[in-house]
């Protein structure tokens, strides 16, 4: 089997190894500013696929189908994000003959609507939030499902995810202006502006689990992760186990799971996500049907590949382990590391990385994206790696990634560790006392932000990097790369976050 992987960035990295590791020569993808990223090199054949915006290259379908074709590719992996979860993608790549490394097309259809979803879930038994299990034909419907609910409601994009496409409202006078917002949204994120609106769980934590299916009918479930640590709906950190989910609830969680993923025949790796209340009684949230950004950490906890797993079920093979064969041991810590500065609202921080030292020691991974002289584009998401801890306990978990974080050196851009290595120290946080507002409570009460002097000497970097990166996007870079450490230029120095 030959591999085209559709992504970039530290998943396709990721993915090529894997295939390295099984004897699969793979096929990287790239645009005009991804071609000497690090995937690209890592990949035994590359092929420029557009223009540096992912709507003229990476979700480029038919480019993407083309590359696999020019290069004899037979399967495709698409990683997460991009193309993933596009059922006609998934349906284009098995009408042209290749094989796609994930779940079937109608899988991915059933579970990518919120409405659709909720419905199979209720009837395969699985809890579900009191809401509406259709979109909403108008407003008068939100309305009369939130009187009757009672306040406080989400309003979501029934094709959402990701965080987008959704609006908490706690009183009716705010309705009508958050479904029109919402309904807006959808349209432009998703290319579909159906609305539905549920009752919101007040205080949540975000529970998943991770699921492995195979095409004979198996389905079993490798614990749950904790991803309740959020930042404006997005997953910031995660852990395997949670600090909050004894075996009982574990059993019952992973039965909800598995039973979730056979209403839809699902085969792959696969999450389920659930809401869990302070009472722990919890509800379906949505199925990602994909490779989770936070898989290293299930992969820490249960020592399972599950790129390996992915590859040898979309082969066909059945699974090589069974439900009472899955054992927990230890616990993991993921931390997203992106190219954003914590210091100004978490802006992005594309340009030239002039050092590049990673963490290493006893308990510790990094699933990286980047390298010393790699220049971080500005169009796609700013995540340069994830760096991963694990320890017998949480507690020693925590002290890794802390030391790990210490470690860890980016000079040349601004990243989110001096914002980790804070979070390591909170109490609440050390205790397992959080839920999904957690995080943007925790950025209001902490000090981010510099005196006047420091604000204009800071203000002069971002200048600098800036032109920096302006700078070097005009250097003509050479048709081959002679190595695949080679710099891409020089610059002077724009300071260095020292945690």
């Amino acid at each position: 089997m030959k591999v085209l992987v559709a992504n970039r960035g530290e998943i396709a990295v990721r993915v090529i190894r894997a295939c390295r590791e099984l004897g699969y020569p793979t096929v990287a993808v790239y645009s005009e500013a991804d071609r000497v990223a690090l995937h690209v090199l890592y990949a035994d054949e590359a092929v420029e696929v557009g223009p540096p915006p992912s709507r003229e290259s990476y979700l480029r379908a038919d480019r993407i189908i083309a590359a696999a074709r020019q290069t004899g590719a037979t399967a495709i992996h698409p990683g997460y994000g991009f193309l993933a979860e596009n059922a006609d993608f998934a349906q284009a790549c098995t009408d042209a003959g290749l094989t796609f490394i994930g779940p079937s097309p109608a899988s991915i259809r059933a579970m990518g609507s919120k409405t659709e979803s909720r419905q199979r879930m209720a009837a395969a038994g699985v809890p579900t939030v009191p809401g509406l299990m259709d979109a909403a034909k108008n407003y008068e419907e939100i309305e009369a499902f939130a009187l009757q609910a009672g306040f406080p409601v989400m309003v979501k994009a029934s094709a959402g995810g990701g965080g987008k496409g959704m609006r908490l409202v706690e009183r009716l006078e705010e309705l009508r202006g958050a479904f029109e917002r919402v309904q807006s949204e959808a349209g432009s994120f998703f290319g579909d502006p159906a609305v539905y609106a549920e009752k919101f769980i007040a205080s949540p934590r975000h529970i998943e689990v991770q699921i492995l299916g195979d095409m004979h009918g198996n389905v079993i479930h490798l614990g749950e992760r904790e991803c309740t640590l959020q930042r404006r709906h997005q997953k910031v950190v995660e852990e395997c186990p949670s600090p909050v989910v004894g075996p009982e609830l574990r059993a019952r969680l992973g039965d909800a799971a598995v039973r979730a993923a056979k209403a839809v025949d699902y085969y792959s790796a696969g999450t389920i996500e659930f809401l869990m209340g302070a009472d722990s009684e919890f509800y379906f949230l949505e199925m990602n049907t994909r490779l989770q950004v936070e898989h290293p950490v299930t992969e820490e906890v249960t020592g399972l590949d599950l790129v390996k797993q992915q590859l040898r079920i979309a082969q066909g093979e059945a699974l090589g382990i069974a439900q009472d064969q899955v054992v927990l041991r230890g616990h993991a810590i993921e931390c997203r590391i992106y190219a954003e500065d914590p210091f100004h609202g978490f802006a992005p921080s594309p340009g030239l990385i002039r050092q590049l030292i990673v963490p290493q020691g006893p308990g510790v991974r990094n699933d990286n994206g980047v390298y010393n002289g790699f220049t971080v584009p500005i169009f796609y998401d700013p995540m340069l790696s994830k760096l991963v801890a694990r320890g017998a306990e949480r507690a020693e978990a925590i002290a890794r990634m802390k030391r790990a974080l210490q470690e860890y050196r980016v000079e040349g851009i601004d990243t989110t560790i001096p914002f980790f290595t804070m979070l390591m120290d909170n109490d609440d946080f050390r205790a397992g006392r959080f839920d999904t507002g957690f995080l943007d409570r925790y950025l209001k009460s902490v000090e981010l932000g510099r005196s006047a002097g420091e604000e204009q000497e800071e203000a002069a970097i971002v200048a600098a990097a800036i032109l920096a990166f302006e700078e070097s996007q005009l250097v003509k870079l050479p048709e081959e790369s002679d190595s695949s450490w080679k710099r891409l230029g020089r610059a002077e120095a724009t300071g260095r976050w020292r945690p």
